[in-house]
């Protein structure tokens, strides 16, 4: 008697290529191994090795790489993303988030600009700061304050803002932004690369 064909176990498939995937996704939203490492909050070291199939990563990994990249995780396990629906809902739990001392940036641009129009809402706490090396000539910010006071600082020039200022400022030279008041300050930040 032969097994009815909807009991007989399914043959194994192999597991999608993730890395692989990535990789393809990574280049085809021009994005660096930098540019997808910092959105993401995985280490070049670990995204190299996991683009080249050799480390496979944690569900965690690969959900901070999925929405580095805008897709969901069953996405990037599916093997090919989806069409995008007419409008996209990014919950606040599905915003890449990146932390320092005395500061956090949340991604609110979609990661296929990264690199070339990018922006994020900065919390700042009290005495915190945000200070970067030079990005690319000719790269500028736009950051628009929230709440609290802000002091931005470019090459030697140096602005105090309160909420609802802007400052636009060239990036292609060290800069700085702090929080220049007692409490937490809020702001949009808008890099604009070349």
């Amino acid at each position: 008697m032969k097994p009815h064909p909807s009991s007989a176990a399914a043959a194994p498939s192999a597991p999608p290529r993730v890395g692989e995937l990535i990789a393809r996704l990574r280049a085809e939203r021009g994005m660096t191994l930098d540019d997808l490492s910092r959105v993401a909050g995985v280490s070049k070291s670990m995204l190299s090795e996991i683009e080249r199939d050799r480390a496979n990563p944690t569900i965690a990994v690969a959900w901070r790489l999925a929405n580095g990249l805008g897709l969901g995780l069953e996405q990037l396990f599916a093997g090919e993303p989806r069409d995008r629906p007419t409008v996209q809902r990014v919950g606040p739990d599905a915003t890449p988030r990146l932390e320092g001392e005395g500061y956090r940036l949340r991604v609110l641009g979609p990661m296929e600009l990264a690199g070339r129009f990018e922006w994020y809402e900065l919390e700042l706490a009290a005495g915190g700061a945000l200070v970067s090396e030079p990005h690319d000539p000719g790269a500028q910010e736009h950051l628009t304050v929230l709440a609290g006071q802000i002091e931005v600082a470019s090459g030697d020039t140096t602005r105090r803002l309160r909420a609802g200022d802007t400052a636009r400022y060239a990036v292609d030279r060290p800069h700085a932004i702090r929080n220049a008041g007692r409490g937490e300050a809020r702001a949009l930040l808008v890099v604009v690369h070349p």
